[in-house]
């Protein structure tokens, strides 16, 4: 008996309609748009273009973390460091801009290489040593949340000069105001976009997440690579760092304290498994949607801080839950 198969040219190539439906990103997105039909039902106050220019304005720190967040998972790795480096950024920067009379420029300049430089030593770490991911950002995390504090001798620092926030500022856009600094975070999520899809540099680093060793036998630079997109994370919290203080106006040594956690929840609920290897920017910006709605529309609803972090958990163990049944389908 011999099995039978399909020849070649009646094989029909998936349609429009399955594509979409089969789309990492289309789990999300009908999270996203089912969350904002809810909470438009369930208050007044939400669907508003007040109320969708402060979701933008909240979510746009997170955002610009969690892209470097994304980069690090998508290589199985974990950066439990990324907002307390962001604190000890920002004060750096406001430190040198309205005590130490750097120009403003200068200052947020000496921000980045900070920043860069936690995110190079934790990817020298990581690769060279090496050691978890995990142990090492850990560790990152306590010590610069101990030099932020340190540095900042735990005063927050006032007197901005008027380039630092100019990004908090906004323009008209029909009937809701849009901060500069929203634009500079789409801009950054659209060229991580395109670096991911359409660059050998992206395609390297989906093979490092998918397997090391394969990556490495197939001629890729694995140690170079690595360090790399470290570096680039943490000149991302860099630029979040310079978000930070024109949102907020000011330099404060206590920020950034859950904002490690809040770049995880949107990277996994925008799709990016945390096994490395699959998901991508855009679903990464869809999860930061998706974040900030729950948290703006729990809160018009009344419902206690306590409550929404318990949602939050809730909602982040059903999406690891789905990419682990998706892969184990795989």
């Amino acid at each position: 008996m011999t099995a039978t198969t399909t020849p070649y040219s009646e094989l029909k190539a998936p349609t429009t309609a399955r594509r979409l439906l089969t789309a990492p990103t289309t789990g999300p997105l009908a999270a996203l748009l089912l969350a904002c039909a809810f909470f438009s039902f369930s208050t007044d106050q939400f669907l508003t273009g007040g109320n969708f220019s402060l979701i933008v304005q909240q979510v746009m720190v997170v955002g610009t973390l969690a892209i470097g967040q994304t980069l690090i998972i998508l290589t199985a790795g974990i950066d439990l460091s990324c907002g307390a480096v962001m604190a000890f950024g920002s004060i750096v920067i406001a430190k040198m801009a309205a005590e130490g009379s750097l120009p403003p420029l200068l200052a947020v300049a000496l921000g980045l290489v900070v920043c860069g430089g936690f995110g190079l030593l934790n990817g020298l770490l990581v690769q060279k040593i090496p050691l978890p991911p995990f142990i090492v950002t850990l560790g990152m995390l306590n010590v610069a949340f101990a030099l932020t504090h340190i540095y900042s001798e735990e005063q927050t620092v006032t007197n901005l000069p008027g380039p630092l926030t100019a990004l908090g500022e906004t323009f008209p856009l029909g009937h809701t105001d849009i901060t500069y600094g929203s634009l500079v975070t789409i801009a950054l999520f659209l060229l991580l976009a395109y670096t991911l899809s359409s660059t050998g540099w992206g395609r390297h680093v989906y093979a490092l997440g998918n397997s090391a060793e394969a990556a490495r036998l197939n001629g890729i630079r694995t140690s170079r690579l690595t360090i790399g997109i470290y570096t680039v994370a943490g000149l991302l919290y860099g630029i979040a760092a310079l978000l930070l203080i024109s949102r907020t106006g000011v330099g404060d040594p206590q920020a950034g304290q859950t904002d490690n956690l809040d770049s995880i929840t949107a990277v996994v609920l925008g799709g990016t498994s945390l096994f490395g290897g699959r998901g991508s920017v855009l679903g990464t910006f869809i999860g930061v949607l998706i974040v900030g709605v729950f948290r703006n529309g729990l809160q018009l609803m009344g419902v206690a801080s306590i409550y929404q972090t318990l949602i939050t958990g809730v909602l982040v163990i059903l999406a690891v839950t789905v990419d682990q049944l998706s892969r184990k389908k795989a």
